[in-house]
């Protein structure tokens, strides 16, 4: 019972709207009763005044009660409002009395309250003239509503009770047609969902008829499942790409390996050399994967120093100063004055920023420059690495960060890369707090910025 989520929106609906209804309800119907019941006294009111007035216009005009005026009013006001009259002089002595015509009227069926003692109400009024009592009318009216008021009220209770039976029977319709649409993009999504469990592809939430908060989720799990998308590709290309890597060095020490075995090769110190070159390609690429899963560690921990962005730049000159001038590629450094301090883990920065600027002087031809330098963006220091590269494509640009990401695959297998270099500098930037951006255009080089939160005062 109540299970699902759309039976418990409907038995809410249907609760709210039926508490509601049954509230209006008996409200109009205990108001209604109240305002008819003060409408008839009023009403009665009026009439018991009308007949006293006209008592008192008859006294003045003739000095006595019984004219033709006084009668038709006992008349009418016995025929039409069920009001009844006893007029005594101050010495009780009756001068006229209409209740004869009560049992009249009920003997030929034209009242259904029979005259009981229990059923009647009684009220007196004094018939008075310059402040002289001339006579007591006594009024006798019947307890609740006579026939018509009776059968007016009710009317009006079967009205409305024909409109909240119509009332329960829409709130039922729209709860149903409501809870439907309320959980049909949740119906929606867990399709979706147990679909992306089957490994299914292009699976997404169509999200045309969602609601704003329904369709943030649709457009959350389209994401979800667009990036699993490209981490399934990302991880077959990088499974093939491995394979590749390890395919090579592989081949080549056994084709080398069963020459020394058959007696074919001599194992000379060169080709000894050469078996030795291809064993350490396979060591880089466990070193960099070991290096990638360290970075991407969640629990990573950071030995935090106070560091200065600018002894940190002037570290990197002094390291790769002998490999810029192998190559003959420019290396220009760029000093802030005042001290750019931030904290963080220093090997874990040397490792970025050698990573970055290896990859700058790898991609940059000879004769071309490579500059560093100190940047700082209100509360971030940093570093800024410019080269004069290659650059990469537009298309490539938004990937580069990727795991197992590579553009241009030729060329990063002449250079023995895998694709995990700058993933691995991602993963500890952002592990500083840090921030990276690039920007690069095809032909002209590359930019890399790097930032880090400043200390504060520094």
């Amino acid at each position: 019972m109540l299970k699902t989520l759309r039976s418990k929106i409907l038995f809410y609906f249907l609760l709210v709207s039926l508490s509601g209804i049954l509230v209006v309800s008996f409200s109009l119907q205990w108001g209604f009763e109240a305002s008819f019941n003060h409408y008839i006294n009023e009403n009665r009111t009026q009439r018991v005044s009308q007949l006293t007035n006209a008592l008192k216009l008859e006294f003045k005009e003739r000095g006595a009660f019984t004219g033709e005026r006084v009668s038709n009013l006992f008349y009418e006001h016995a025929m039409t409002d069920s009001l009844y009259y006893k007029l005594y002089t101050p010495n009780e002595i009756l001068l006229m009395d209409s209740t004869a015509i009560r049992g009249v009227m009920e003997g030929m069926g034209m009242r259904n309250n029979p005259y009981e003692e229990n059923s009647w109400l009684s009220s007196t009024e004094p018939i008075k003239l310059e402040g002289k009592t001339l006579a007591v009318l006594k009024v006798y009216y019947p307890k609740g509503f006579i026939d018509s008021e009776y059968v007016f009220l009710q009317t009006i209770k079967k009205y409305l009770l024909t409109a909240v039976i119509i009332t329960v029977l829409l709130a039922l319709f729209f709860s149903m047609l409501f809870s439907k649409r309320l959980t049909a993009g949740l119906n929606s999504l867990s399709k979706a969902v147990e679909e992306l469990t089957k490994h299914k592809k292009g699976v997404r939430v169509p999200l045309d008829d969602l609601s704003l908060e329904m369709k943030r989720l649709g457009l959350a799990f389209n994401d979800l499942a667009i990036s699993l998308e490209k981490e399934e590709r990302l991880r077959k290309e990088f499974t093939g790409d491995l394979a590749h890597e390890l395919r090579t060095p592989l081949a080549t020490l056994r084709s080398q390996i069963e020459a020394f075995q058959d007696g074919i090769w001599e194992p000379t110190p060169e080709r000894l050399k050469q078996s030795h070159n291809e064993m350490m390609r396979l060591v880089r690429l466990v070193n960099e994967l070991e290096k990638l899963l360290a970075a991407e560690n969640p629990q990573i921990r950071l030995e935090e120093t106070q560091l200065d962005a600018r002894e940190l730049l002037s570290s990197m000159r002094d390291l790769f100063t002998p490999a810029f001038k192998e190559k003959q590629v420019v290396l220009i450094v760029n000093h802030e004055d005042q001290p750019l301090l931030f904290k963080g883990d220093r090997d874990k920065l040397v490792q970025i920023l050698t990573n970055v600027v290896n990859n700058a002087l790898k991609y940059t031809p000879s004769g071309e420059n490579v500059r560093l330098s100190n940047v700082f963006e209100d509360d971030m220091v940093g570093f800024l690495i410019e080269d004069e590269g290659a650059g990469i494509s537009e298309q490539d640009l938004p990937h580069i960060f990727e795991r197992f990401f590579r553009g241009d695959k030729s060329r990063d297998r002449k250079t023995g890369g895998v694709g995990i270099g700058l993933s691995i500098v991602k993963a500890l930037v952002e592990a500083h707090k840090g921030t990276i951006h690039v920007e690069s255009e095809l032909g002209k080089g590359t930019a890399f910025t790097i930032l880090f939160p400043r200390v504060g005062g520094a």
